[in-house]
């Protein structure tokens, strides 16, 4: 029933973040954290990220914008890794708190980002690498950074998702090998970040269908919304424990 669960959440999940270019993680991570702990569900969801990431590059392939994708990823793969060996110096209470922080200032964060409608280059991809990585390593998920970031940039729709996606991969893959090495991704592990991963790689193609459907007011209230709940989710968690 845990598996099945998280299976129809993660089917869920990739269909909204395959519309609105995130959320997965914000939405499956809860239910990870429950199922498993946090100290497991943070690479499982590394695992389920790369997959999440690929099935939306290969859904949108011939639209990535490959230089902002290596501005970003040039500085955002190492960070990332570093980020990652912080997490596993953390305890499992003080991860569940700052995932659930995290999400939930978001929201502000986000709203500030858009009214300022600012502009990025390739420099600021480059530098928003470097600094959002290290996050990447540590939470869940960063989404509502990059997300406006990438949309700074210029791109949108398809292109945006593509190139979003590819970008987040490196980061993921980076990610998930540093837990490896320090053994925090064991074959267990390893298999549940796959299971769910494949539920979202499903929920991603079905997305693609919607994507020019969606308004984007529809996308900033769900963004909010899931934001929201799943950091109070995860603080309410730690409270508990």
């Amino acid at each position: 029933m845990g598996f099945l669960f998280v299976l129809i959440v993660g089917l869920v999940a990739g269909t909204i973040s395959g519309i609105v270019g995130t959320g997965s993680s914000i939405m499956l991570m809860p239910v990870l954290v429950y199922q498993y702990g946090p100290k497991q569900a943070v690479p499982i969801m590394a695992v389920a990220a790369v997959m999440a990431n690929l099935s939306r590059i290969l859904a949108w392939w011939r639209e990535v914008d490959w230089r902002a994708c290596i501005a970003y990823s040039i500085t955002g793969i190492p960070a990332a890794a570093l980020g990652a060996r912080t997490l596993l110096a953390l305890p499992s209470h003080a991860v569940d708190i700052a995932i659930g922080v995290f999400l939930i200032a978001m929201v502000p964060v986000r709203h500030w980002l858009a009214r300022h409608r600012l502009k990025a280059n390739l420099w600021h991809l480059a530098i928003g690498g470097a600094l959002i990585g290290y996050l990447t390593g540590i939470v869940a998920s960063t989404g509502p950074l990059s997300v406006p970031l990438f949309l700074f940039y210029g791109l949108s729709k398809g292109a945006f998702l593509a190139t979003e996606a590819a970008s987040s991969l490196g980061l993921y893959v980076s990610k998930s090998v540093t837990f490896e090495r320090f053994g925090a991704l064991t074959p267990d592990i390893a298999l549940k970040g796959l299971i769910a991963g494949a539920s979202l790689m499903a929920g991603a193609f079905i997305a693609k269908r919607f994507v020019l459907r969606l308004k984007p007011e529809s996308f900033r209230l769900i963004m909010d919304g899931i934001m929201l709940a799943a950091g109070t989710a995860l603080l309410w968690s730690a409270m508990t424990q």
